[in-house]
Formats: C-alpha cells, structure tokens, sequence
C-alpha cells in the first residue's frame, strides 16, 4: 500500500482511494509480468490484461481526444482484415485470427489510456513486472536448453532452440528485448545494491536470448541497447553520470564477450551458433525464399484491392510472408496494407519528438522506445503483427505522449504564472 501513496510527480488525474490506486498499479505489474507465459490459451496475459480492463473502467479511465488517431487506424486495419476474412472465414484458424486482432487493438487503447495517467509510478509498476517476468521466461529456456529440468528440454526448447514459456524461440527472444534494456538501463543508473540485483537479471536474460539461437534478437539487443545507451549519454544531466554510463556499458560489454567465449567452448552451443549466424540460409534465399516472396508478395498485393485473406499467403508460396507490412497487404486488402504502416511510422515519427522532453520517466521512455523501433524494423523480415509486446509498447507510447504534453503544460513557467491569483 505504500506505492498508493507515492503519487508525487506521477501525473494522477484521478481522486481514487489509496486501496483503489494500489490495485490499479498491481494490475499494471501483472500485465507485465503475465506477457512472459504465453504457451498456453488463453494465456495469463490474455486474463491479467481482461481483469485490467474491467477494473480500469470500473475506478476510472479516461479516453482523450488525442487518441482518436489512433483508434482511427486500429479501426481501419481491423475493418480491413474483417473484410478479407469473410470470404475465408470457415478456414481453419481465421475466425481465431480476426478476434486476436480486434482484442490487440482493444489493448493498445487500454495501454493508452492507463500510461497517460500516473505516468511515472505505473510506468515503474509495469518496468518491474516485465523483468520479474523476462527473468521467470529466461530460467525456464536455459533449464530447459541444458536440460536441468526432468522433461523440460520438449517443452522448453524447440529444434534445439530455449523458447521457455513461448511457443517459438523468436518471438521468445524479441520479447526478452525490452526487459534485458531495462535491467541494463538499472545497472548503468541505479545505486550499487540495486544495480548488482540489475545486473544479474540483464545476465540471466542475455543468456536466455542468446540461447533462444533468433539471429534477429541477437541484433536487436546489440543495437537497441547502443542506441538505448547513447541516448541516455546524450540525456545525463552531469558529466558523472555520462562517464558512469559509458564506463560500465563497456564493462557490461567485456563481460557478454567472455560469457559468449566461454559457451562457445560447447560444442553444442558452438555448432549450433554457427549454424545461426550464418546470412546464407537456406529459407532466405532463392526466388520463393523469405526476400523473394517479398518481392513477389508485393507484385501480387498491387492486383488485389481486398487482398486474400488471413494466413492464406502460404496457400500461394512455401511460407508464411514474414514481413508485416506485407501481411498487412495480404491479410487486409489496400485498407489495413496502408493504415497499418501509417500506424506504425506515425508513433515512430511522434516518438522522437519527445526523447529530450526532461520528464520523471524519460529513462523508461528511452528504454521503451529503442525496444519499440527495433521491433519496427524487425517487422520487415518476420510476421510481428500478433505480438502482444508490440502492442504493449505501442500502446505504452501514445500514452506516455499524452503525459508528457501534461506534463509540460504543469510545469510552464508562462502557464504556471498566468494560473496564479492576482
């Protein structure tokens, strides 16, 4: 109950009971927490993130004109995959796929709607939750991977690849992402006791990605966290901090290099490394490999005003489109293929209008959004569009938007004084 009393600088608009505001924020750490099992369905997100909603509206949620953009295009995409659908609608899984859809556009509004207001203690709730989640998700893939656990290598690893609590080892790894970048984000900031607890969760979760063997993760967090890191060298407000920053990331740096030196001395671990960092494999190239259905995708969704339909391209082509622009195309019609891109790059461009606000969550924000645009352009080479951290973080975004626009207004010295009697 403490937490409900820490308001301070959180941007709570509202005048709920201490218990209330206690709850809300619970429910916000078990939504992140809850992202992290998703092998099964429907998945404790799925019911966190329904129990949010019902007890969000229920003590108060506020929908701001600000959003009507987005819930605009959520609208559009979705009427766009709804329209395609009908027409092969008694396929197996597109009935499923359609009300996937519909429900991440619900939670994008949610995400929104929560995060605009008590801004800094919800998005502290959510940071927290997130890594006690990743940290559960990376121990189940590394026992599983190393097969610590009596049966767990088939339930927690797929083609000798940790998945833990997901179904596929990338989808697995990309959501490791955004908690490795906050742990990281603690160990480079916060006082040692903290920072030391950080470092071991960043440790354990880096592993996990690394074992989870996705070449696309392995990018994300070498360029996310660079970029994660280079902007809060460019945001420190003193030169020890920035020097703090720089010191450690190269030591954090010198220390995966000898972790990774020293798993590659497996020869498990080596052969199957090799295999996955390879450029050349074999599902990418060729004329109906993953760039080549691209480009043959491309041609085809031109020709077709309402596309084909959900999950019906790899009727057409060997595999699935692996590029969710494309999909958007294809599973949508010219509708979703143009709103759904729009929707992306316009919370990318709005984005960097406010990584150098000074607000009290700046750090978190700088986390959120690196994750967010390597997940961006990681939608151009695999199918992201029914990840449920995407939308988290998408969602999150708009939110944290709005807080900051409230934010500033508060803290204007020319409003501030206009406010004040006379």
């Amino acid at each position: 109950m403490a937490y409900a009393a820490t308001a301070g600088d959180s941007l709570s608009s509202t005048t709920a009971a201490p218990g209330v505001l206690a709850l809300q924020r619970a429910l916000v750490w078990l939504v992140g927490a809850s992202g992290a099992i998703v092998f099964i369905e429907p998945s404790p997100y799925e019911l966190a993130t329904l129990a949010a909603t019902v007890v969000f509206f229920a003590t108060g949620l506020r929908m701001r004109l600000v959003f009507v953009p987005l819930l605009l295009l959520l609208f559009l995409v979705n009427i766009g995959y709804s329209i395609s659908a009908v027409a092969v609608m008694d396929r197996p899984n597109v009935p499923n796929w359609i009300a996937t859809s519909w429900y991440m556009a619900i939670t994008v509004i949610l995400f929104a709607m929560v995060i605009s207001e008590d801004t800094t203690v919800r998005l502290d709730m959510l940071r927290r939750g997130l890594v006690v989640g990743a940290v559960i998700a990376s121990l189940a893939g590394i026992a599983g991977y190393f097969n610590l656990v009596p049966g767990g290598r088939d339930l927690l690893t797929l083609y000798d690849r940790a998945r833990g609590t997901f179904k596929d080892p990338n989808v697995y790894g990309a959501f490791l992402i955004l908690p490795a970048l906050l742990a990281l984000q603690s160990v480079v900031t916060d006082k040692i006791g903290k920072a030391l607890r950080s470092a071991m969760a960043f440790g354990i979760i880096s592993l996990a990605i690394l074992l989870s063997f996705s070449r696309a993760a392995w990018g994300q967090l070498i360029v996310t966290a660079a970029v994660m890191l280079a902007l809060m060298v460019l945001t420190s407000r003193s030169q020890a901090q920035r020097s703090r920053i720089i010191v450690i990331a190269l030591v954090a740096a010198v220390i995966a290099a000898a972790l990774v030196a020293v798993l590659l001395s497996l020869d498990s671990v080596a052969q199957l490394f090799k295999q996955r960092a390879s450029f050349d494999q074999s599902y990418d190239g060729g004329r109906f490999g993953r760039f080549g259905r691209h480009v043959l995708g491309a041609e085809m969704a031109l020709g077709l005003p309402f596309g084909i339909g959900p999950l019906q391209f790899n009727r057409f082509f060997p595999e699935d489109t692996h590029n969710s622009y494309l999909n958007a195309f294809m599973s949508g019609g010219w509708l979703s293929g143009v709103c759904y891109p729009a929707l992306v790059f316009v919370t990318v461009l709005t984005s960097f209008r406010y990584v150098f606000v000074r607000v009290p969550w700046q750090p978190i924000y700088l986390a959120i959004f690196a994750a967010f645009l390597g997940t961006v352009g990681e939608s151009f080479i695999i199918d992201t569009d029914h990840w449920r951290h995407f939308w988290l973080m998408l969602g999150t975004m708009w939110g944290m938007f709005v807080a900051a626009e409230r934010w500033n207004a508060d803290n204007d010295p020319v409003l501030m004084a206009a406010a004040k009697p006379s």
